[in-house]
């Protein structure tokens, strides 16, 4: 039986709805609107959570295609019953964007600024619009808004109005409450109608006119007068309070402010179809100070100081982020830029020109230094620097989820403020609390407001470390009460908080916040048992005393997960990286297809469900799961660029492998699985094998032989591949140049047998360097295919026959030169992760190189004749999320190139996905976000780098260009300085 709560009126309501006929619902409302109607198993588990502690089956999906679809579902609803749930980025971390109800995720079709206007300041927008669309339109006109929390390259802003989010720059401009102008609603009951500010005047006038929004307004007025002192004297004055309904907008000094008071109710209240915000002028230059102190206590209690010198930003780290950090191995070389310390103030400033700005900094500086014990500063100059000390400040959720050797950390107390001249008190009691508890947890965030962000460790899974949960948690709120501060600072109440109400504000206006809520919704249909009348802190947790997962043999290992694949499934934290629509290479497909399935945190969250197996029931043979991996393109963006390093394409692999356990695959898998074995093949009579596949008609058979789209061309077999090349090259030279050291040249199957001038290339390229340039003594393939399609055994048998037969060189020391990137990650990564104990696989791990990271590493003395060209980089996926581009970077530097390296993302082909018929279309669309359109304006002279075989055919394929691997233009360079040139 479903939970019931009592009313204001003395009744009680159904927290959840399990009477609700979801079957007739969605023939209904498929009849009805014109958006995605989504009730299938796959599609509910994967919006059974959100970033937080908590899960919650919704009843079905919803995606509008505009206002109208929402009304007609809202309709739809009413007449069954069932309650409704909005959703933005789905990121919020107190269990609010979860529910037993219809959800609306608006992110897909209804996200675009309707308006903006650079006179009067303000944007009309839909609530799917990704902040940073906002952000770089208003950017133009140099504005912005204000409130930019770290998910601003994917939050909605519906989801930061339904949260009140705040970020960074809430110092400059506020939260989004006071950012918010209008907003343009729609009730359960289906009343659509704009709100905001109300003169007095005006109020009576609304009142006078009655009908609904007259009632409305009437109720609000008489709740408003009945409560205004309670608000005066229990509302916290301080800059980050989050926690309960925003009724103080609706005093007569803050103008009956409707759409103020409606932001932060969490769709617990109305629906928003669209917000009119305000837009504040964009700070044309930053200089950032950072200030270094004994600990993170004595940062804190210096904050007002820095504060008083009207920053823009002002942020706070300590020294167990830094060390967290450290032990993942992120962001070395940022973390070198921090002054000296044990607690850092992350102090920004603003101006019209970088020369104000800087003064600005100074002057704080100079202030400081008259102190008895200043802190130690450091002023950035350098913009890169200071993104990157950026970028270790947002890096901090990551940076504590999963660290090495500790427990699992998770929210629950984790954005709580206090008035921020209290804050270094705070903080000293907040961590003796922790202590007593035997908890840990990082201390960061935005200081400048006095709201702290940490994740802790707590125990999610027995009876006892789940009350202990509980008491801490009362605990913590009691210690944030006394300082006068908030419950949540930032991240909303939902379900962590909202039970705790009554603790903060008292009965009296915690039943005001019920009479709020009624008003808007008298059936208590919206987002129910959130916020106010709220589910326990214990209840519908993600794990919970009855969480067991079974343990599964897997192939890969996950040492990094402790060899446990449910371990792995508790990776993804739900913050959405993945969900950004530009720059990076993570997700290719979720930016074409705007789909939450396509996002890793979708792919992920849908591996959970497949192990806990309440609504993914077929476990490994799930055909939800494999619907929602079949577009994962395997490019390693995730495992680059997630916060916790979540790694869909070993998943992907992992689970193939046991979904195709007894069945056969699809006939592509073969194809191109086991290109190694056909190009073999091939290129003992390659005339006859490109007759076969160049000849118009017999090219039609085999593409469809193959699985392949008719569009694409399968490339051509060289005449002679460069292992037949080397040898007979070996033979004619006779005995081995006299070198300084040996370097093995790793063959892999497509420079060997399609391109084998990028070998050759590459051959004289070490050869000039003063290398004894080898490639092993028989065919050997890395199996990178393989792992696309799960052929995991496989693969294993192939890694252990590289090993068998490099163990003398790789023994000595012998270093690899690997020219393809996917061959270079499969040494890097996947046989890591496979053969964890074999003592050569970590010698090949370790002395396996690209072109550009030997001779940056290895070569002394590299100075080729420059080329005084301009070009275009294109970095192959697993080579930005493994190796990076520094190296890369170096050497074009040293060949004297004017070059840019493309935010391109993944080039769409990845392999063989492109190759697929079923794949031909998504393949496309995400090569035409950047790097397509990018070739075409480049000018002839031009060159066009990308090491990745798929990359270059995809460009190849595609436009009329055709790019080349930098061992040929290194080689370009070697021929100009031979020549003279």
């Amino acid at each position: 039986m479903a939970a019931l709560a009592k009313q204001p009126n003395g009744g009680f309501f159904r927290r959840t709805s399990g009477d609700v006929d979801a079957h007739a619902l969605a023939l209904e409302l498929r009849r009805r609107i014109h958006g995605e109607v989504r009730f299938d198993d796959g599609s509910r588990a994967l919006y059974a959570t959100d970033a937080s502690n908590y899960r919650q089956v919704p009843i079905g999906v919803v995606i509008p295609r505009d206002a109208d679809d929402v009304i007609q579902t809202m309709t739809i609803a009413r007449e069954f019953g069932a309650p409704i749930l909005a959703r933005g980025g789905g990121t919020s971390l107190a269990g609010q964007c979860c529910n037993v109800a219809v959800v609306l995720d608006t992110s897909k079709y209804m996200n675009r600024i309707v308006n903006l206007n650079p006179e009067t300041r303000t944007a009309r927008v839909e609530p799917g619009l990704v902040l940073d669309t906002l952000r770089d339109a208003a950017k133009k006109h140099g504005l912005t808004f204000a409130p930019d929390p770290s998910t601003h390259n994917h939050c909605t802003m519906g989801g930061m109005i339904g949260n009140n989010s705040c970020g960074v720059h809430s110092v400059m401009g506020g939260k989004t409450a006071d950012n918010v102008e209008e907003l343009e609603i729609l009730t359960y009951n289906g009343l659509r109608l704009r709100v905001g500010k109300t003169s007095e005047h005006k109020l009576a006038e609304v009142i006078t006119e009655g009908g609904s929004r007259g009632e409305i307004y009437r109720k609000l007025k008489a709740l408003r007068d009945k409560y205004a002192d309670l608000i005066r004297a229990r509302y916290p004055n301080i800059p980050r309070r989050i926690s309960g309904y925003n009724l103080n907008y609706l005093l007569p000094e803050n103008g009956f402010d409707v759409a103020k008071a409606l932001v932060g109710s969490e769709c617990t209240c109305v629906m928003v179809l669209e917000a009119t915000v305000r837009l504040i002028p964009n700070p044309a230059a930053h200089s950032l100070l950072v200030l270094g102190y004994e600990d993170v206590y004595s940062a804190a209690d210096h904050v007002m100081e820095a504060m008083a010198h009207e920053p823009i930003g002002l942020e706070g780290l300590d020294d167990r982020l830094i060390a967290d950090m450290k032990a993942l191995g992120l962001h070395p070389e940022d973390l070198k830029l921090l002054p000296e310390g044990g607690g850092w103030l992350l102090v920004e400033f603003g101006a019209n020109t970088k020369e104000e700005a800087d003064e600005k900094a100074r002057g704080l500086m100079r202030e400081l230094k008259k102190s008895e014990n200043p802190p130690s500063m450091k002023l950035f100059d350098d913009e890169n620097q200071e993104k990157m000390i950026w970028k270790v400040r947002e890096s901090g959720l990551g940076a504590t989820a999963h660290v090495p050797n500790k427990k699992i950390t998770w929210e629950g107390w984790e954005d709580a403020a206090v008035p921020p001249e209290k804050l270094g008190n705070y903080l000293r009691d907040f961590r003796k609390l922790l202590e007593r508890f035997g908890y840990e947890g990082d201390l960061y965030g935005h200081f400048g407001q006095g709201c702290v962000h940490t994740r802790t460790d707590y125990d999610l899974e027995t009876h006892d470390g789940i009350q202990e949960f509980r008491s801490f948690i009362e605990s913590a709120a009691e210690l944030v009460i006394s300082y006068g501060g908030s419950l949540s600072g930032e991240h909303g109440d939902g379900q962590s908080r909202g039970w705790l109400l009554p603790k903060m504000f008292g009965p009296e206006l915690v039943e005001a916040f019920r009479e709020f809520k009624s008003i808007w919704d008298p059936e208590w249909k919206m987002n129910p048992g959130k916020k106010i009348d709220a589910h326990d802190v214990v209840e519908n947790l993600r794990l919970g005393a009855n969480y067991r997962p079974a343990h599964h043999e897997t192939h890969f290992k996950f040492p990094k997960d402790i060899g446990d694949f449910t371990r792995v499934s508790l990776r993804c934290v739900g913050v959405g990286e993945c969900r950004r629509m530009e720059k990076g290479t993570m997700c290719p497909s979720y930016r074409a297809t705007h789909e939450e399935q396509h996002s890793t945190r979708g792919r992920a969250r849908l591996l959970w469900e497949m192990l806990e197996g309440e609504v993914i029931k077929d476990g490994w043979k799930s055909d939800e799961v494999k619907d929602a991996l079949d577009l994962c393109l395997a490019c390693k963006g995730c495992k680059g660029e997630c916060p916790v390093s979540v790694d869909m394409a070993t998943y992907k692999a992992e689970f193939l492998s046991h979904y195709y356990e007894g069945r056969l695959r699809p006939r592509h898998a073969y194809a191109f699985g086991y290109i190694d074995r056909f190009a073999r093949l091939a290129s003992t009579a390659p005339a006859v094998a490109n007759f076969f596949t160049q000849t118009a008609g017999l090219a039609t058979i085999a593409k469809s032989v193959a699985g392949m789209p008719q569009q694409r061309r399968i490339p051509a077999f060289a005449s002679r591949s460069f292992t037949s090349w080397f040898h007979r090259r070996q033979k004619q030279r006779g005995e081995p140049l006299k070198a300084k050291e040996q370097v093995i040249l790793w063959p892999d199957t497509f420079n060997n047998y399609f391109f084998p001038r990028t070998a050759q290339a590459a051959t004289a390229v070490l050869e000039s360097a003063g290398f004894r340039v080898s490639i092993p003594k028989k065919p050997l393939c890395c199996g990178r295919p393989l792992y696309d399609f799960g052929m995991l055994a496989r693969a294993k048998r192939l890694l252990k026959e590289i090993l068998r037969t490099l163990r003398p060189q790789i023994g000595a020391g012998v270093p690899v030169v690997v020219l393809e990137p996917s061959c270079l990650a499969v040494f890097r990564d996947e046989m890591p992760d496979l053969l964890p104990d074999d003592e050569d696989a970590k010698r090949l791990c370790e002395q396996s190189y690209s072109l550009s990271e030997f001779f940056a590493k290895k070569v002394e003395g590299f100075e080729p004749q420059e080329l005084k060209r301009k070009a275009i980089v294109h970095g192959h996926c697993h080579q930005k999320a493994l190796m990076k581009m520094d190296s890369e970077e170096e050497v074009l530097k040293t060949l004297g190139l004017d070059f840019e390296i493309l935010d391109s993302g993944c080039c769409g082909m990845a392999g063989s996905f492109g190759f697929e018929k079923d794949h031909y279309d998504i393949s496309m669309q995400i090569g035409e976000l950047v790097l397509l359109p990018a070739v075409r304006r480049a000018t002839p002279d031009t060159i066009i780098i990308a090491n990745g075989f798929s990359c270059r055919e995809q460009i190849a394929q595609a436009t009329n260009r055709n790019a080349l691997h930098l061992a040929e233009v290194m080689q370009m360079a070697l021929v100009n300085s031979e020549s003279g040139a």
